[in-house]
């Protein structure tokens, strides 16, 4: 079924709406059949739509009203009362009915013979419409068909505050160091020192370093001038290249409090620029911000955006957002696993069988620039694998409960009866796993940027530390932190000439 067959479908549907025919709204407004070829337009079971009409699959037993669980609740309004007026009255009850919180249907629909008003209930989407004009809209309703609906979340405020503040900082660097961008290596070496800091920021903010460790040292340990905060940063930067068995036994105290973090990033010597009153003022200011609000999955971007100014956008900064990488991911493969899920949700096997295949799962972008498609389906599996977890532990309760709380006759909890008899001894033995099953080595990218493909590789570690800190909190253990292991499977080639297959087998 694909979108062009449902427009068709729907036409012929509304071509017979003005004709005498069973379609017609005003034909029998008490039994709607209209409604029937509206699912039928959709593709759904011929079969399920018959006992839907015949009365066996619908909820509600009064005439001009259809509920099918999980799938719609549908009042018509007759010739009589017809009008949009009319109809909004009828949506605004329809929202508040108790049916609606207990057969959780995805449409709302009302409609008399002109006009059909519909609401989402998972995207909050409102639909107002004539009816034959109802072909138009035929993507409205495509989640019947098993096309799921792209959402799109708003930007976090955070993000565009730190690009904005970031933009400013490169700025002033670039005035204090006229030839920090005379060769291509000075250029690298600059972004570089700015991806530093983005850690930095980042670590003092999430339990990686202790809170405001870094922005506080620089604060404290230099000059207000900023004449000597460039040796102050290498010396730093060269303590977190630097294992603590390797490091010189007479290394002062405020540097022996910073962890080991390679990884790459503090790998190679790259010294810092020169600062200035402003510049310094600034680099604290940054550290003032709650970089624990920060996007990972945007990291990359909103650097590339800071040092390339005419890819700056109004509010600062230029990348590809969020929002919308969440429009491929959700239709690509998270809608099928998120649908999967609501399957299984009380069948212990087929949660841990999900949760097997996510864990299988190999995500590749072979254009990967840096890394926001890989960091944000990495985080989407990482919440999905959450709520099968969650969903495991409630399944545990709910069998244990049933188990000790059983009425003298032996007739089990009403909520125990959700769970297959054969699986709630898996549900009772289920033991929670120190960490997340996901990982690192299941995405693979290719990216010809050599200052990208690093920022892609730090951006999706910091991404994994986001999930393994939410994961503790949640479940009280999670996968080690420190030092950053290297991420082998995004590699620096030219996408056009280096084969995929060997890139991602």
């Amino acid at each position: 079924m694909n979108i062009s067959t449902i427009s068709a479908a729907l036409e012929q549907l509304v071509a017979h709406l003005n004709q005498p025919s069973e379609l017609s709204l005003d034909a029998n407004p008490s039994a709607d059949s209209f409604i029937y070829g509206l699912l039928a337009a959709y593709g759904l079971p011929k079969a399920s739509i018959s006992r839907l009409r015949s009365g066996n699959l619908n909820l509600s037993k009064t005439p001009d009203e259809v509920i099918w669980k999980k799938k719609l609740h549908f009042k018509s309004v007759s010739a009589q009362a017809e009008g949009e007026t009319d109809l909004l009255h009828v949506m605004d009850a329809l929202k508040s009915d108790p049916a609606v919180r207990t057969h959780a249907p995805r449409f709302i629909i009302t409609a008399d013979a002109n006009n059909l008003l519909a609401f989402d209930t998972k995207t909050n989407d409102p639909l107002s419409t004539k009816l034959v004009n109802l072909a138009k809209h035929a993507d409205f309703f495509l989640p019947w068909a098993g096309m799921e609906k792209a959402q799109a979340t708003p930007e976090n405020a955070a993000d565009v505050k730190a690009a904005v503040k970031m933009a400013k900082l490169y700025d002033l660097i670039r005035t204090d160091n006229p030839a920090c961008a005379t060769t291509p290596a000075d250029v690298h070496a600059l972004n570089v020192f700015l991806s530093r800091l983005l850690f930095c920021f980042f670590a003092e903010d999430t339990g990686i370093f202790s809170e405001r460790q870094f922005t506080t040292a620089i604060d404290s340990h230099t000059q207000k001038d900023g004449s000597d905060l460039a040796p102050y940063l290498d010396a730093v930067f060269g303590v977190m290249n630097t294992p603590h068995k390797d490091r010189a036994p007479n290394l002062p105290v405020y540097l022996t409090a910073f962890e080991y973090v390679n990884g790459g990033l503090f790998r190679d010597h790259h010294p810092a620029p020169v600062f200035s009153f402003k510049s310094r003022d600034l680099l604290i200011d940054l550290g003032s911000l709650d970089w624990a609000e920060i996007n990972p999955d945007i990291f990359g971007s909103m650097i590339q955006a800071v040092v390339m100014p005419d890819q700056r956008g109004d509010l600062g900064m230029h990348y590809t957002s969020v929002p919308n990488i969440m429009k491929v991911i959700g239709p690509l493969f998270l809608d099928e696993l998120e649908t999967e899920f609501e399957n299984a949700q009380y069948e212990p096997r087929k949660l841990d069988a999900l949760r097997e295949r996510i864990s299988r799962l190999k995500i590749f972008d072979p254009a990967c620039g840096s890394g926001n498609f890989l960091i944000t389906a990495y985080k989407k599996l990482c919440e999905l694998e959450i709520k099968i977890l969650q969903q495991r532990l409630e399944l545990q309760k709910i069998s244990l409960s049933e188990r000790s709380d059983a009425s003298e006759d032996g007739f089990a909890m009403p909520q125990g009866d959700l769970i297959p008899k054969a699986q709630r001894s898996l549900a009772q033995s289920f033991q929670l796993d120190l960490g997340s099953r996901i990982q690192l080595a299941q995405f693979y990218g290719i990216e010809i940027d050599d200052f990208a493909h690093e920022i892609a590789i730090l951006s999706l570690w910091l991404a994994q530390h986001q999930m393994n800190v939410q994961f503790k909190s949640l479940f009280g253990s999670a996968n080690p932190t420190l030092p950053l292991a290297p991420i082998g499977n995004i590699v620096r080639e030219n996408a056009c000439r280096v084969d995929w297959e060997v890139v991602c087998p």
